[in-house]
């Protein structure tokens, strides 16, 4: 019997190190096959807002963004040289992806130019697509890093979003694939596991949607696995190699700066601050 594990829960759970208490709701789903996680992913772009904005400028109020990495229109199976910072989506869907590795590439497990099996043969029956045809992963590294911009300001206003999630391949070993996310100053909000499922070519979705009055997601940093890719790494019992498909996020929304009032506000809080400071340290 095909076994597939599948949660909708409150922030709590895959979750490791310290968490504001919140209304944060994960969506968390593993399996052997694409149907394991689908309706999964299917509730979370619900959550997230219709439409899909695909590549619309923005700013726009609602809906939210998928990235499959296949190119438009007939699947594309031909790789990309691998980049940092990857920008192919940056101006349009206001996402840019960076890697402290060599780069980031979009790339078949096998059949196409440049796929993943021309770092390794033993790829193409590692990994498998959840959108034909192409993944998407690190090179020189297993750590991915992404941050979110208005769409059509190429990168120059900064945004948030309300919920990101992703799609990985081949995800072995629990509590080594994680997402951690952080609010648009940087802040920590979590670091969630990617749920595990045994066997070649599986599939695993993790993502969170944050609550209406909880701060947005500026950034995300994402480890994938183990290890880097590379023509001499392959799996083993303590080494999990994974990769990435499709990619899902609210809508990104600029972030707030603070008026003139609230900086002379906490301006006048700092030097009353001060003061109080000051008095008490004469008083003794």
């Amino acid at each position: 019997m095909k076994r597939t594990m599948v949660v909708i829960a409150l922030a709590g759970i895959f979750l490791v190190g310290p968490m504001e208490a919140s209304a944060t709701v994960i969506f968390s789903a593993a399996g052997a096959d694409t149907a394991a996680i689908q309706n999964t992913v299917d509730a979370y772009r619900l959550a997230l807002g219709n439409p899909n904005n695909g590549n619309n400028p923005g700013p726009l109020q609602s809906g939210r963004r998928e990235i499959n990495w296949d190119g438009g229109g007939p699947p594309v199976i031909d790789g990309t040289p691998a980049v940092t910072p990857f920008t192919t989506f940056q101006n349009t869907r206001g996402a840019t992806f960076t890697t402290p590795g060599n780069g980031l590439t979009q790339a078949a497990a096998t059949g196409g130019a440049l796929s993943l099996s021309t770092i390794n043969p033993t790829y193409a029956n590692l990994f498998a697509p959840f959108s034909a045809n192409r993944l998407f992963a690190p090179t020189g590294s297993n750590v991915t890093l992404g941050a979110f911009s208005v769409p059509g300001s190429g990168g120059a206003v900064a945004a948030g979003v309300q919920g990101f999630g992703a799609v990985f391949s081949d995800v072995d070993l629990a509590g080594d694939t994680t997402i951690e996310y952080f609010d648009v100053n940087g802040k920590s909000l979590g670091v969630f596991d990617v749920p595990a499922f045994t066997g070649n070519k599986t599939f695993s979705f993790l993502g969170i949607i944050r609550g209406p009055n909880e701060s947005l997601i500026g950034s995300i940093r994402i480890v994938t696995g183990t290890d880097p890719l590379g023509p001499n790494t392959n799996e083993s019992a303590t080494v999990d190699l994974v990769v990435m498909d499709d990619f899902f996020y609210g809508e990104p929304q600029k972030t707030p700066q603070p008026s003139s009032a609230q900086l002379l506000g906490l301006a006048l809080l700092t030097v009353a601050a001060m003061s109080r400071f000051a008095r008490a340290r004469i008083r003794r």
